[in-house]
């Protein structure tokens, strides 16, 4: 059941991270889960070592550190999928 919720938060987690990013991102769904899931994987680490993983009530926090840290791989990625099938 974890790898079930590993994926749907990668999704969510990738496609928001999709909507930061301005212009297209011609990447395909896949990719957007698995760099969604390294970025909540990445996230979870910062939250932890500025502290902030566990507060009291939503994490706000740790879920902006995840989103922007998928950002930032998307970000990477796209140009080198781009090229890659172009």
């Amino acid at each position: 059941m974890s790898i079930l919720w590993a994926i749907i938060a990668g999704l969510v987690i990738g496609l928001l991270a999709k909507l930061v990013i301005p212009g297209r991102q011609p990447i395909p769904l896949w990719l957007t889960i698995l760099l969604g899931i390294v970025g909540g994987i990445i996230g979870n680490f910062l939250a932890s070592a500025f502290g902030v993983a566990d507060t009291d009530g939503i994490d706000w926090i740790r879920h902006i550190f995840q989103v922007g840290a998928a950002a930032v791989l998307i970000g990477l990625v796209t140009p080198l999928w781009a090229r890659r099938h172009a």
